[in-house]
């Protein structure tokens, strides 16, 4: 099972990033994909997931409304797409996902991911 992240960078206070999480090495009808973030020496924070099979969603409050998530369920990749970024959205941002999670561990707030990418960074000055 891997997990690969990509679209980090570096944008202005306001703008706008996507970030895309590509999967394989599993089945994927039961998969759910997270995103997370964590800011060094502080806890990791869960922004979005999403249950892969019917798209159902969770969004943190901190990001509702601003990130929104995007799938291509044949090509086994989520996106993160973040707009009206602020400074305190500067982190590592990791995927992760979990073939066996069911739709209430998935979209209830406190996924835990069983795979994991390797993380990059998104810098908000």
């Amino acid at each position: 099972v891997q997990l690969v992240e990509s679209g980090g960078g570096s944008v202005q206070t306001g703008g706008n990033l996507t970030l895309a999480c590509a999967a394989s090495g599993y089945d994927y009808s039961g998969y759910c994909v997270g995103w997370f973030r964590q800011v060094e020496g502080k806890e990791r924070e869960e922004v979005a997931s999403i249950y892969v099979r019917g798209g159902h969603t969770y969004y943190a409050d901190s990001v509702k409304g601003r990130f929104t998530l995007a799938q291509d369920y044949k090509k086994k990749i989520v996106w993160l797409q973040m707009s009206s970024l602020r400074p305190e959205d500067t982190a590592m941002y990791y995927c992760a996902g979990d073939p066996a999670a069911s739709i209430k561990s998935c979209t209830g707030g406190s996924f835990s991911g069983r795979y994991w990418g390797q993380g990059t960074q998104v810098t908000v000055s």
